[in-house]
């Protein structure tokens, strides 16, 4: 996928306007409109800038296949995960099943 498809689904995803993403990441209107409808390359910075709009990392951005978001509450969570033992973490894996109803 292209620079330019990524941005699109990126914004489709989100039921997003090039408005709202323009005021979401601080660039301006003409600035993204040139990106779309002239379909010139965005700079690294401005790619940068994007993506933080879009609350995604550029390394997201540019991932082959899906990406969870990192949230805060995902970081402390993965945080404290790492710290457990093989024990420990399997009880959690056990208490999560639990929950599985599908």
């Amino acid at each position: 996928m292209d620079v330019h498809q990524r941005l699109r689904q990126l914004l489709t995803e989100r039921g997003w306007t090039e408005y709202k993403l323009s005021k979401s990441c601080g660039l301006s209107e003409s600035t993204l409109s040139n990106i779309f409808r002239r379909n010139t390359m965005p700079s690294i910075t401005t790619l940068e800038a994007i993506c933080s709009g879009f609350g995604i990392t550029l390394s997201q951005f540019f991932a082959d296949g899906d990406m969870v978001e990192l949230t805060p509450d995902l970081k402390e969570l993965f945080l404290k995960w790492v710290n457990l033992t093989p024990e420990q973490k399997a009880a959690v894996y056990s208490m999560i099943a639990a929950f599985d109803h599908k």
